[in-house]
């Protein structure tokens, strides 16, 4: 007998069901919903940024669904989830604290200013591997990527204006990074990091 303590969770329990069984979207849909203030919330108590949350929840998601026929209907999906969302965060909070190292870096080994001759030349070099890079990115990544960095568009902006999906923006994001990475890589060895990091400050 069902009673109005347990329902929600036999309600949960179908939706999983549809979802590993069918590959039902609705059903997604439906359980992405009912998490989504919770998991934002969660997420915001530690990256203290609601654009931050809002990318954290959309790639646990992502996995989830990407993931789907690995759920286990009959098992609470709150600790699968809050688990994803936890190590999510955790990413996000270490690749901040490499970033800040990395600008660390960056500053003890600063051009001399004062030479202004040589600072043109070094920073014209390097727009030029960096104009480069992202040239050998296919159409769509390339705007999506100068809409990101260049504009300074959210994801759920550019989804919106490109009537595409905030998951089909991310994915072209992290794949743009890695084709830029691995063209820096050849051309600059170890600076690589050095160099897209010091891209992204400038922009």
């Amino acid at each position: 007998m069902q009673t109005a303590d347990n329902r929600p969770q036999i309600k949960e329990r179908e939706l999983i069901a549809a979802i590993v069984n069918d590959g039902d979207e609705a059903a997604f849909c439906e359980l992405y919903a009912l998490y989504k203030n919770k998991l934002m919330y969660f997420a915001m108590k530690f990256v203290k940024s609601q654009e931050f949350a809002e990318d954290i929840f959309q790639d646990a998601f992502l996995s989830v669904w990407q993931n789907r026929r690995f759920l286990n209907p009959n098992a609470p999906f709150a600790p699968y989830i809050y688990t994803i969302i936890k190590n999510r965060i955790l990413n996000l909070l270490a690749e901040i604290n490499r970033e800040q190292e990395l600008k660390k870096r960056i500053l003890s080994n600063a051009i001399d200013y004062h030479n202004d001759t040589e600072s043109a030349v070094i920073y014209a070099d390097i727009d030029n591997l960096l104009d480069k890079s992202i040239d050998m990115l296919t159409p769509q990544q390339k705007r999506i990527f100068e809409m990101s960095r260049k504009d300074m568009k959210t994801h759920k902006e550019i989804a919106e204006e490109l009537n595409i999906s905030v998951y089909t923006v991310q994915q072209h994001i992290s794949a743009s990074l890695k084709v830029i990475r691995s063209f820096l890589s050849t051309y600059a060895e170890t600076h690589a990091d050095l160099l897209l990091l010091l891209y992204c400050i400038n922009l």
